[in-house]
């Protein structure tokens, strides 16, 4: 059984209350609820922080035993190098992902540190972006 990590950054665990006209009304555990009952196949594991320190050692921890991960850093994909630099440090395959469209928001959303270590980036299909990584690391 392939091992999957989904890891969400900050303000993340706020989904389904948070700016619901920019990131649904759904909760992340109820989402990820149904991506286990969707993919019974796989093990679906999950993550949140809102601490940098924390995303990094879970990032550590997994990524040489995982088959993949589903990356959301949030505000930290514009500002940590640090989390840049531990994608790049680990062997399993990393896909950014991102709920809303980050390049039709501030220009400082623009820059990932992220992204040049990933296997692909995923912006703005809403929680369906997390579907969609699924899916490319079944590939």
């Amino acid at each position: 059984m392939k091992k999957l990590m989904i890891i969400n950054g900050p303000n993340l665990n706020l989904l389904g209350v948070r700016e619901p006209e920019v990131y649904g009304s759904l909760s992340f555990t109820n989402f990820l609820e149904l991506l286990q009952k969707k993919h019974s196949n796989l093990q679906i594991d999950y993550f949140q922080s809102n601490i940098e320190g924390e995303i990094i050692d879970k990032l550590h921890e997994v990524g040489f035993s995982f088959d993949g991960i589903i990356l959301n850093a949030a505000a930290y994909t514009h500002t940590s190098v640090g989390i840049g630099d531990a994608v790049k440090a680990i062997k399993t395959p990393v896909v950014e992902v991102h709920i809303s469209n980050t390049f039709s928001r501030e220009s400082f959303r623009h820059q990932s540190y992220i992204s040049p270590h990933a296997k692909g980036v995923i912006i703005g299909f809403g929680l369906q972006s997390y579907e969609l990584a699924i899916e490319s690391l079944l590939k």
